[in-house]
């Protein structure tokens, strides 16, 4: 079932601009599966907060999560690169791929209930404490252990096509073969101590080589949804991810090279 599952993501989002009215465009997905009862998920309950969700609070016999990334193109990446303020296009692209993943999310589970397994969907934003500023199920944490990338000084996910886009998750009871985490790190600073390239994007100095303001990083956002309220919840930035050597790819890669 795990290549089923593969090619019916990769399908629907190559598609779905076909079949729904919107602007944005996106490369290939990528997938990945863990194991409901990988340790490291009761880990996040220390990592992230006592109160993040296991897969069994989101599905009571849940025994795999699949984790999927859906990067942006080059050109929503390059529309963020000017100025302080994220670019239209950059919103728009977040707003209209957090709905595409809701929508994935529910054709998804029902694929899953065809073939007698049951699934719960999960919401690619939006479910954190505003006040904390951490997730009930953070969808950065579940990539990271399903195998889809390894976190970069920005605290962002890097996968093999990247930083820019943005993550979904669905937890099924169907047992399917988990993903191999990488060994090796993506992010350059993390891999020899060079790059750092994110935190001279960050213009408001929130991004640090050993901290990050959230608090300053979610006003920003704040600010940015107030600008674009009619594309919908647009509470997003990127600067810190935009233009630099993970955005698009995984840069360790080269370094190999």
């Amino acid at each position: 079932m795990k290549e089923q599952v593969e090619d019916f993501v990769k399908a629907y989002v190559a598609s779905y601009k076909s079949h729904v009215c919107v602007h944005t465009d996106w490369g290939e997905p990528i997938v990945a599966f863990a194991d409901a009862q990988d340790p490291l998920f009761k880990k996040l309950k220390e990592i992230v907060d006592p109160a993040h969700f296991l897969p069994s609070d989101l599905l009571a016999d849940a025994r795999t999560v699949i984790s999927y990334f859906v990067p942006f193109t080059k050109e929503t990446v390059s529309s963020n690169n000017r100025g302080k303020a994220a670019s239209k296009q950059w919103a728009q692209s977040y707003t209209e791929t957090n709905q595409m993943i809701t929508n994935l999310n529910v054709v998804l589970s029902d694929l899953f209930k065809k073939y007698g397994f049951k699934a719960t969907t999960t919401m690619p934003t939006h479910n954190f404490d505003e006040a904390k500023l951490v997730s009930y199920w953070s969808q950065k944490h579940v990539a990271y252990i399903a195998g889809l990338g390894k976190f970069g000084l920005h605290y962002m996910i890097i996968t093999e096509k990247g930083c820019c886009g943005r993550i979904g998750s669905i937890v099924t009871n169907a047992k399917i073969e988990p993903t191999q985490r990488s060994p090796s790190e993506f992010c350059l600073y993390k891999l020899t101590g060079s790059c750092r390239v994110c935190i001279k994007k960050c213009a408001l100095r929130a991004l640090k080589t050993d901290s990050l303001d959230k608090q300053a990083c979610y006003k920003e956002c704040l600010r940015n949804a107030k600008t674009y309220a009619a594309l919908g919840l647009a509470d997003v930035c990127g600067k810190c991810a935009t233009e630099i050597p993970c955005s698009l790819r995984n840069p360790s890669k080269t370094e190999e090279k």
